[in-house]
Parts: structure tokens; sequence; C-alpha cells
């Protein structure tokens, strides 16, 4: 136990737990932000160029901190955290909490994927394709994070 308050403890599961959903709280916000804020504002104030230039800047740099900050955080403390409760491959199939992690670990995957295509198509100059994946990836996001709030406490 790291913590104790009134009968309120604080272990270091906790912690591992408190990092997961940090770390996804930022990178769904962080996409939400870009995409109800930066977006917006960037098409309605800066012509073409300069609006390319910002929104390609703030893309290279939300995919940076993606790569080297929030995805080694959710892999590991995810990983922990299913070591920590006793979830195997095969429970994954378990109705309830398996199949919820496993619908919410398949949506994630295909998130990751979607972002990374996002950033492909982003740099090969292909609009469409980079918006589409820009909000496949944001709905799948919600999609993630509403699968981890439906999993049964344990």
């Amino acid at each position: 136990m790291i913590y104790n308050v009134k009968g309120c403890a604080v272990t270091w599961w906790t912690t591992v737990r408190f990092l997961h959903v940090l770390s996804a709280a930022l990178w769904v916000g962080g996409q939400l932000t870009v995409s109800l804020v930066v977006l917006p504002l960037a098409r309605r104030l800066l012509e073409d160029r300069p609006r390319a230039e910002v929104l390609t800047a703030v893309g290279r740099r939300f995919g940076i901190i993606t790569v080297a900050a929030f995805l080694p955080v959710q892999i590991g403390t995810g990983v922990a955290l299913a070591g920590h409760k006793g979830v195997t491959w095969s429970s994954l199939a378990d109705p309830g909490y398996g199949r919820i992690l496993a619908a919410k670990l398949l949506l994630f995957c295909a998130v990751m994927a979607a972002a990374a295509l996002h950033g492909w198509a982003s740099g090969a100059a292909r609009p469409r394709l980079a918006r589409t994946m820009a909000v496949a990836s944001l709905v799948g996001s919600l999609g993630v994070v509403l699968l981890a709030t439906a999993l049964p406490a344990t």
C-alpha cells in the first residue's frame, strides 16, 4: 500500500490503473481538442498555406507524443493490469469481463491502425483518406472508452 487515509487505500495497482486512465484521457482528449477546437479555428482564421503548416505541425507533434508516451503507457499498464487480474488469452472468450476486454483490445488495435493510416495519408497528400481515418480513429477511441467503462468491476 502506498497511501491510506481513513480506510481509503491507494495501492500500487491503483496508481497503475490511474496512469492507464490518465493516458487514455489525454489521448482521447487531445483528439477531441484538435477536432473540435483547433481545426475549426484554423479553418476560419488561417489561409490555406499557414493552415496546412499549423495542422501538419500539430499532427506531427501529437503523433510523436502518442508514440513516445501515450502508446507505451497504455500498453505497459494494460498488460500489467491484465496480468494482475489473471487475464489469459483463453479468458478473453469468457462472457462478461473477458469478451468486453477482447472487444476493447480489438477496437484499440483498429484505432491505432486508423491513426497510423491518418498520419500516412496526411503526409501523402491524401486529404479525403486522412479525414476519414481521423474520424474513424476518434469514433473508435470513444468506443474504447465506452467499453472500458463497461468492464465489470472485479
